[in-house]
């Protein structure tokens, strides 16, 4: 259980730049794997990690997460541990299109995303951010209470990083994103007496090339 006194701190790391990402493609659950330059933003995550005091590293166990957590590990010393309850949401019918097809094919499903309903899941096995936001923060605050006093490192997806920054800030669901998730951005939470903070969010002074955040506000 996590002590009365111990500081965790936790970085998590979206994955790097995928062509979907290029493309502003919707991935969702499909197994998509890093490009060029998201190979890169990987190593570059892993060489900022060095100095860090990671004592575990775990990554989502879709390939573009899973990619970038073996990179860093490499770097850090790490085998990462897998972390399928970090996967990115799963957009049913919406995966495989451009946000510009979805607005235009889907409209009546785009509005609902746009708006973000928080009950709204998509036909075709999509998922609801309420269920989204519930098996996220479980796992979350279970791996803080795990690795109380400790540094850790998660590799997770965009979607995954929404529902954390509103976590720790206590912002609904339903309000419009004001905050950046660039792929390869370092995200540091600190949790002291059961009480969790954001220390720093898309950090990407690590990247040469800078990140993209190709989602929609």
């Amino acid at each position: 259980m996590q002590g009365a006194t111990s500081l965790t701190r936790i970085c998590l790391i979206r994955h790097g730049e995928t062509p979907w990402n290029a493309e502003r493609r919707i991935q969702g659950q499909i197994d998509i794997g890093l490009n060029e330059l998201g190979l890169r933003q990987a190593d570059a995550a892993g060489r900022s990690l060095r100095e860090a005091g990671i004592t575990a590293l775990y990554g989502s166990d879709l390939k573009r997460a899973w990619t970038t957590a073996e990179r860093i590990g490499r770097l850090i010393g790490l085998d990462p541990q897998p972390l399928p309850e970090l996967r990115e949401r799963r957009y049913g019918l919406f995966e495989g299109l451009t946000y510009q097809d979805a607005r235009r094919d889907q409209p009546e499903m785009y509005a609902a995303f746009e708006r973000r309903d928080p009950d709204y899941a998509f036909p075709g096995g999509g998922e609801s951010l309420i269920q989204l936001a519930a098996r996220i923060t479980r796992r979350l605050e279970a791996l803080a209470q795990d690795h109380a006093g400790q540094n850790i490192a998660i590799v997770t997806h965009g979607g995954v990083l929404d529902i954390i920054n509103r976590f720790v800030r206590g912002n609904p669901l339903h309000l419009p994103r004001d905050f950046l998730i660039p792929n390869a951005g370092m995200n540091w939470l600190r949790v002291e007496q059961g009480n969790w903070h954001i220390d720093s969010w898309g950090d990407t002074r690590h990247l040469e090339d800078g990140a993209l955040d190709e989602l929609p506000g």
